[in-house]
């Protein structure tokens, strides 16, 4: 390690010469680490001696946390000196000026995670689902509402719009809930809006009561996409949670798949689009239903101070055996055990804000690189191409998103977050330059289908591998237990409020500037966001919540 890396520590609250001089012979990181093993003997102590429970002294406690988080450096820098250090240097550099405590290997649990993963992913499989199948459904809907023909447009647009101002509602909402009555209880009552809205939705006879239950299951994904991501990441085990992670947004494009194959019989029976928005209350009655039998995150559990409680949740999830291990870091990284619930108005303050900024902006350069615009502008393309068919064009744009979601999958605990999302980006900002150039240049003229084919397909791989899955992952990942329920929320609260600006002024855009114009912006929005991912994002992977929340956030 360079001396000047370490130079940017210089300065900050709570670091004394003698903290430096510790730092620079290597010593940090092995005293936090053995913190955290006294905390766990401590912990076993304590267990044996009190059959009722967690006993320990809290004053004692908050001596050695206090201890164990001196050892921990912050990730980001509060001085543009160390900003500026911390740009030049390497990858190796930058991940060893976080000094966290290295991850535990473990054998073999008795708990297990993934039914309780796949119960939660059934609000994702929602979130997508409600996403596409107003598509299919629009054309017939509209006959059998009433809707006018000069009126179908803007049908569709309050349609779909209200669906896209719930979910801003209902993901500021999804936080606040989590945190007064936990996960699993959000879940349940996610189901209500859910299904109500679907099946308003499926016995509409006016326009009125189908944006009603338009709005409510908005509502109903709004909460879900704050929550599920959340809770995975709570409760997967260190080692393989980008894994688990990344299944959210695995889910998320089989249920607009799933919405797609829902609208085959259409042709045939024009009242089928009613079936298809009914057939969603059904998961949402088996999520509420599955809930019941799920454990409660157990981070939530302890920070509520309900001890037993979270020893049985860690027992079913990953095997008595760990049960020691994992209170000790709990109670290592419990800053939010001893403070209270944060407020909306804690996001913003200076002990969080940079943390918070990062997770808006990774939302907001997911819905500003162009996703939504790729979509909406496939079928054109690929009939430009030769390729006639809606189903074909749609069926092919999901397929390159499932497969590169599965992919992402593979590879987010091997090759980290960090570079899956520049890798993406990059990707996407050399498919949307491929596509501008395929609509302008005319030496690219008799090629111009294809290479649009290419570029959309490649685009959405691009998305797939990074930008589509690693936000929600990642931000569950750096925020503190105490405000990660409402950090997440309002990340997601950004997410849908630029989709829904984005909707809402497309098509006046393009109108406007063409579309090989607003491609190219896409890509330099893209470029942007390489830079800023590579100056402000670190990685997580092969860390535990604690081990991130102490390194990202030392004691005040």
């Amino acid at each position: 390690m360079q001396a000047s890396t370490y130079s940017s520590v210089k300065g900050r609250v709570g670091f004394g010469a003698e903290h430096q001089r510790r730092v620079s012979l290597g010593l940090g990181e092995s005293t936090s680490r053995r913190r955290v093993s006294m905390l766990r003997s401590q912990y076993m102590t304590d267990r044996s001696s009190c059959c009722g429970g967690l006993s320990l002294n809290s004053a004692t406690m908050g001596i050695e946390l206090g201890r164990a988080r001196m050892g921990v450096d912050g990730i980001f820098g509060s001085s543009a000196k160390s900003r500026s250090v911390k740009a030049q240097a390497s990858e190796e550099d930058l991940e060893a000026s976080v000094p966290v405590i290295p991850s535990t290997q473990h054998g073999k649990s008795s708990g297990t995670v993934l039914p309780f993963v796949g119960v939660a992913c059934l609000g994702a499989i929602l979130f997508g689902y409600h996403l596409g199948v107003v598509n299919g459904a629009l054309e017939y809907l509209s006959k059998d509402l009433g809707i006018a023909e000069n009126a179908v447009v803007q049908g569709k647009r309050w349609i779909v719009s209200t669906l896209l101002a719930g979910a801003t509602v209902g993901s500021f909402t999804g936080g606040a809930l989590a945190d007064k009555f936990g996960r699993t209880r959000t879940f349940q009552l996610d189901a209500i809006p859910l299904t109500i809205g679907a099946f308003l939705c499926a016995t509409a006879q006016s326009v009125q009561t189908m944006i009603i239950g338009r709005l409510l299951a908005g509502i109903g994904i709004g909460i879900s996409s704050a929550i599920v991501p959340l809770y995975i990441s709570e409760i997967s085990p260190t080692e393989i949670r980008g894994a688990l992670g990344s299944v959210n947004q695995l889910f998320i494009c089989i249920g607009i798949l799933a919405a797609l194959v829902a609208g085959l019989p259409l042709a045939a029976n024009p009242l089928w689009w009613r079936t298809m928005f009914g057939i969603s209350a059904i998961p949402s009655i088996l999520l509420a239903v599955g809930m019941f039998f799920a454990p409660e995150s157990p981070r939530w559990l302890f920070q509520q101070g309900k001890i037993p409680q979270a020893e049985k949740a860690i027992k079913t999830l990953y095997g008595k055996e760990r049960v020691a291990e994992v209170i000790g870091d709990l109670s290592a990284g419990s800053q939010g055990s001893t403070e209270p619930d944060a407020g909306w108005f804690d996001l913003f303050s200076t002990r969080y804000w940079k943390v918070v900024s990062v997770g808006a902006a990774l939302f907001l350069f997911q819905q500003l690189a162009g996703i939504n615009a790729v979509v909406y502008y496939s079928t054109s393309v690929f009939r430009s191409a030769g390729i006639a068919s809606d189903v074909a064009a749609s069926a092919l744009v999901g397929a390159a998103n499932v497969f590169g979601t599965a992919v992402a999958s593979s590879l987010m605990d091997r090759q980290g977050r960090k570079s899956l999302l520049i890798t993406s980006f990059g990707g996407m900002a050399a498919s949307m330059m491929l596509l501008s150039l395929s609509f302008t240049w005319k030496v690219l003229a008799p090629y111009s289908g294809p290479l649009a084919v290419i570029g959309t397909v490649l685009y959405v791989l691009s998305f797939s591998l990074g930008a589509g899955p690693v936000p929600a992952l990642l931000l569950p990942e750096i925020f503190a237990s105490r405000i990660r329920a409402k950090a997440v929320a309002l990340s997601l609260g950004m997410h849908w409020i630029s989709n829904f600006v984005i909707g809402l002024y497309f098509l006046s855009v393009v109108n406007k500037f063409g579309i090989s114009s607003v491609y190219l912006g896409f890509s330099a929005v893209c470029l942007i966001a390489v830079l800023y991912i590579s100056g402000n994002v670190v990685e997580t992977k092969g860390r535990s919540l604690e081990e991130i929340e102490r390194a990202l956030n030392p004691a005040i």
